[in-house]
């Protein structure tokens, strides 16, 4: 069996929680410990896809980059873009201002990769009522991209749709 790998990229402003993301996908943890990540952190996990997807037999390996979310930096971040196949942006559904900064993140991605894939993470859905969560979802749904796979409400502390946001990700990678 061969193993194709893809390069990823999580980003989107400072303390959404992206590192949180990776950490709960790829090693099924969480921590309250806030760790801000500084450049650019990489992490790897294969990924099952069912049968229907994949062609002769093939694994795929993510290799996610998780981009440090400051301005500073954002200069910077474009180079880690190069060569990515998708990305996941974050926005913390905690911080409005963070959600208005989707589009301009999806739009600075889609200048280095027109051709790449991106699924949106409205994140730290567990701090929010329940009943507010569908309309925050449906604000920020970006359908009329088409390199926009769906938008996911995701909480990196109870798991909610983090291994989704990936699989969606990975499946129209294959």
């Amino acid at each position: 069996m061969s193993t194709i790998s893809k390069k990823i990229c999580l980003f989107g402003d400072f303390g959404v929680g992206k590192t949180s993301l990776i950490r709960k996908f790829v090693e099924c943890q969480f921590s309250d410990e806030y760790l801000s990540t500084v450049g650019v952190k990489i992490s790897r996990k294969l990924v099952n896809s069912s049968p229907k997807h994949l062609n002769c037999g093939q694994d795929l390996q993510l290799i996610i980059w998780d981009i440090e979310g400051s301005n500073k930096f954002k200069a910077v971040a474009q180079n880690y873009f190069q060569g990515s196949k998708g990305a996941v942006i974050v926005g913390d559904v905690t911080q409005p201002e963070t959600l208005n900064h989707i589009r301009e993140h999806i739009q600075t991605f889609l200048d280095i990769n027109p051709k790449s894939y991106i699924v949106v993470a409205l994140n730290k859905s567990d701090m929010i009522a329940a009943e507010y969560l569908e309309n925050i979802r449906q604000m920020y749904q970006f359908t009329e991209q088409s390199n926009i796979l769906d938008t996911y409400v995701t909480s990196a502390k109870t798991g909610k749709n983090v291994d989704e946001i990936f699989q969606t990700l990975a499946t129209s990678l294959i």
